[in-house]
């Protein structure tokens, strides 16, 4: 079980891994040895998140989620497998304790009284402003 936050765990039987090869780093090694990690795990079919959670999880993943709600992860960061591995765990523990915060409600507020009379007044200032541009009309 993978602890992303007290009320959400995730079960790693859940997680599929697959190595791939890499670009980067690792010199001859690179064109031999499978290390990067692609991670995918099926966020909407988990008992770990819930509705409202898994619809901000969809949010932030964008493009790496797809359309079925499975979460696709690519880790190529480090040259083994096992450190790549990790890594992509990580970001997938990362990902899913930032959807986990739901966002703060927006309160909506009033304007200051002083603020009421700042506006009046600049309003004022430019009708004094065009008034004043104003021919007498005597042409």
């Amino acid at each position: 079980m993978i602890a992303v936050t007290p009320a959400i765990r995730i079960d790693e039987r859940e997680l599929q891994v697959a190595f791939v090869r890499a670009s980067g780093p690792g010199g001859q090694n690179v064109n031999k040895v499978a290390t990067a990690v692609q991670l995918r795990w099926d966020a909407a079919r988990s008992p770990a998140l819930s509705g409202p959670v898994l619809a901000r999880l969809r949010r932030l993943a964008g493009r790496r989620m797809t359309g079925d709600g499975v979460l696709i992860l690519d880790a190529r960061r480090h040259r083994t497998q096992e450190q790549n591995r990790q890594d992509a765990i990580e970001r997938l523990v990362q990902l899913v304790r930032q959807a986990a915060v739901p966002p703060t409600p927006r309160r909506p507020s009033k304007p200051t009284r002083a603020s009421k009379e700042r506006r009046l007044e600049g309003k004022a200032r430019r009708s004094r402003l065009k008034t004043s541009r104003r021919g007498t009309g005597e042409d």
